[in-house]
């Protein structure tokens, strides 16, 4: 092809050819070359058309006249040209050529030392020796051995969500959260042994079974307790969210450790992908793993590394290549079960997660919950039973633990006697005193009233309690010598509320409480962590200088100001299940706190009050209180 130009650019050319032919053949190689031909001081000359004859003596090994003319020194360019192309594509094909020989030889090799392990394996006895086959036997034999566990602890489990005793609410607002085209996470809080990972599991079957459902058929449940999940902060094994075994520290299999190769474990958000992963007790989780589990619901995948890993090595796996490249699939819906309260759980968890309550078992659910049991078992009860248990267990899993202690002493007896196998009152009682336990409501409504005697509400964890409020007050024996005495184990925020309570006693009617020898006392030493018991203490401290009986069928809670307004608290649910479970006609709450009842306890049994005077007008039964006062 005809070239035309100046020769600066000729110059360029002869620049870029020799640039190429340093990269082709290298720099030494050239000066020795030109050498040979005798060319180097036409190589290290500034004329371009001396370089190019040096170049053509090199290219070609014999000596060549120095090119004069301009179309001649053109044509030399061209044909220099054709010669590098097609030396350079020799060169990249023989690379590759090479490449590749070197691969099939290295897998030839990994081939061939996998055959001389089988063939050395097959010429062996094999990895069993007469020790190793024993413990094989024993394992067996253990296999096929049976123990009569009975059918008591399947049966505390139901089979359906109709099944599910007391937690109507609780699986409807989990409904409302899983069985959804966009489901949630959740944390379910409750008392242990009300059903919370039975729900969570009969929860996602049903989910599955919906039009619209999230979840595949064969969408897992993977279950694991966070109180016992044991991992190593260096990673080294995770069963949670998965780990590298390299293999010098933990050795991969053998065959990948010999090529030194590392190979990511899978963990249990790998395994629940596609369904739900359930924490029970997720407040005992370390914290630190909390925090790489909500990074691990935010990417939905879990991202694996290691020093050992080098992606150009071909004998990496394919699986392992994508583990380390990809990572694993983690979409799950995590559900996290704890007996905690909510304050004490991880903020950065709780502001990812929906949150239902479980609520305490009533001794009505306990018993229907028993006699299920007996039914499923097939075991025969005595009228009565269930109930004489429900007043014994606070929870369904005790109940049923209870029933089953009575069972084996009805089964003792029928071996004695021959006598037909039942459950009575006499078997539920002896397994009660075996096991020490006291009946669940120590505080029981009652019909006659009482001076200086309230009944306060307090919770317990997820558990109400019926509080013993007492005072009793005597005339000082000087003149303004009067003291106010207070159990000082009830806690100093009880102490302050008693302080309150006198105040109040003061301004309302009119005494001088210097006057009088007052003592207070929550029976029991029970502790009081809240100022939620100020109604109560406020109210035993009046009837006390009134000496005007309190009703024994009307429980309180609330907190107390100087001014008697009541103000709101926390934990009323619990405390109305637990006035309730005592008998309770009349639950005295914060007005504030209504609408945190329970809407089947609203309306016959909580009475909410903004201030102390209504609050005494139901504890006294009627207002005349208000025109008495005991310094007349």
């Amino acid at each position: 092809m005809a070239r035309t130009g100046a020769a600066p650019e000729l110059a360029r050319e002869v620049r870029a050819l020799w640039d190429l032919a340093r990269r082709l053949y290298g720099a030494e190689r050239l000066v020795l070359h030109a050498a040979k031909v005798g060319a180097l001081d036409l190589m290290r000359s500034p004329d371009p058309r001396k370089q190019l004859t040096a170049l053509v003596r090199i290219l070609h090994e014999e000596p060549t006249s120095v090119v004069s003319g301009e179309e001649e020194a053109r044509a030399l360019v061209e044909q220099i040209e054709e010669r590098m192309a097609e030396q350079l594509a020799k060169k990249r094909v023989q690379e590759r050529l090479e490449r590749r020989i070197t691969e099939r030889i290295q897998r030839q090799h990994a081939k061939y030392l996998q055959e001389l392990r089988n063939q050395v394996l097959k010429e062996e006895a094999g990895p069993d020796n007469a020790a190793t086959l024993r413990k094989y036997a024993e394992l067996e034999r253990l296999e096929h051995r049976r123990v009569g566990l009975g059918p008591l602890g399947q049966a505390l489990r139901p089979s359906r969500l109709e099944e599910v005793v007391g937690q109507q609410r609780a699986v409807r607002a989990l409904m409302a959260k899983l069985a959804t085209p966009m489901p949630q996470h959740v944390l379910l809080y409750g008392p242990p042994g009300v059903g919370k990972t039975t729900v969570a599991r009969l929860v996602l079957e049903a989910a599955k079974a919906m039009p619209h459902t999230p979840f595949a058929k064969d969408a897992p449940f993977v279950e694991v307790d966070g109180a016992t999940l044991r991992w190593d902060p260096r990673e080294a094994t995770n069963p949670l969210l998965g780990s590298v075994h390299d293999p010098i520290y933990q050795g991969a299999r053998r065959e990948l450790a010999e090529l030194g190769i590392p190979e990511p474990k899978i963990g249990l958000v790998t395994e629940a992908h596609g369904g739900v992963l359930f924490i029970d007790e997720v407040g005992e989780l370390d914290p630190l793993l909390q925090s790489k589990l909500l990074k691990v619901l935010e990417d939905r995948r879990v991202r694996f590394d290691s020093a050992y890993y080098d992606p150009a090595d071909p004998r990496v796996p394919k699986y392992i290549r994508k583990l380390f490249e990809e990572g694993a699939p983690a979409a799950f819906v995590l559900v996290g079960a704890t007996t905690r309260s909510p304050e004490e759980i991880n903020p950065a968890l709780r502001s990812r997660c929906a949150e239902v309550f479980f609520q305490p078992l009533s001794p009505s659910d306990i018993r229907t919950i028993v006699e299920q049991a007996a039914a499923r078992a097939g075991i025969p009860i005595e009228p009565g039973v269930g109930a004489l248990i429900a007043q014994h267990a606070p929870d369904g899993r005790r109940a049923v633990s209870i029933l089953a202690d009575a069972y084996g002493y009805a089964a003792q007896e029928r071996e004695a006697d021959g006598a037909e196998l039942a459950v009575r009152r006499e078997h539920v009682e002896e397994a009660l005193r075996s096991a020490r336990l006291m009946s669940g409501a120590r505080v029981r409504a009652s019909s006659e009233p009482r001076v200086g005697r309230v009944l306060g509400l307090g919770a317990a964890g997820y558990r109400g309690v019926v509080l013993e409020v007492e005072a009793v007050a005597f005339e000082a024996r000087g003149r303004g010598e009067g003291t106010i005495r207070f159990n000082e184990a009830a806690g100093s925020m009880a102490r302050d509320s008693v302080f309150v309570a006198a105040s109040l006693a003061r301004s309302l009617l009119g005494v001088e409480m210097a006057e009088y020898d007052v003592h207070v006392n929550v029976v029991g030493g029970g502790r009081i962590d809240g100022p939620s018991a100020g109604l109560a203490l406020a109210c035993a401290v009046i009837s006390a200088l009134l000496q005007k009986p309190v009703r024994q069928d009307v429980a309180m809670t609330g907190e107390l100001s100087l001014w008697g307004e009541v103000k709101p608290v926390g934990a009323i649910v619990e405390k109305v299940w637990a006035a309730r479970e005592s008998g309770m006609q009349r639950v005295i709450l914060p007005a504030a706190n209504l609408p945190d009842v329970p809407p089947e306890l609203a309306t016959d049994l909580a009475v909410g009050v903004r201030r102390i005077e209504e609050a005494l007008d139901l504890a006294f039964g009627d207002p005349a209180w208000r025109t008495v006062s005991r310094a007349s």
